[in-house]
């Protein structure tokens, strides 16, 4: 069952990024708001640096690439750790726990890009976990946007 209201996510285009087109570049920038539950993507040529709490860093970032002919989706949170190991895990976790979400979110925010370029909902998606503890700082697969109600 999906989590995603879409009542509560709002799109921003930027210029000279459409709905359908470019896939290469086109990054994704997602935010939200923990008093409202209401999520904010912004799809343009460059990420959207101005939305991020420079405290919190608790975005999802993103964009296609290509690796040997075929895209990729690459997906990036910042776990890191200064506050201690601790932290580091919860946040872990709790990226973990809301990245289904987060995902739905921007496949369903860019569902026209998916439309036109419909191979694109087989592409592989990584999820690039940033830490300075080893065992946070990796990458995961999560599937496919098929799998994210596309």
């Amino acid at each position: 069952m999906s989590r995603l209201n879409p009542d509560k996510l709002s799109v921003t285009f930027i210029p000279p990024i459409t709905k359908e087109n470019p896939i290469i570049p086109r990054k994704y920038t997602l935010t939200h708001s923990d008093i409202t539950g209401e999520l904010f993507l912004t799809i343009g040529p460059e990420y959207d640096y101005e939305a991020i709490d420079p405290v919190m860093r608790d975005e999802v970032l993103a964009h296609w690439s290509k690796m040997n002919g075929k895209y990729i989706f690459n997906a990036y949170v910042y776990v890191n750790g200064q506050f201690g190991i601790n932290s580091a895990a919860r946040r872990y976790m709790i990226f973990k726990r809301e990245l289904p979400l987060a995902l739905e979110a921007i496949f369903y925010g860019d569902r026209k890009l998916l439309k036109e370029h419909p191979y694109l909902k087989d592409a592989p998606i990584f999820v690039h976990f940033h830490s300075m503890y080893p065992q946070y700082n990796r990458i995961e697969y999560f599937g496919t946007p098929q799998d994210y109600k596309v």
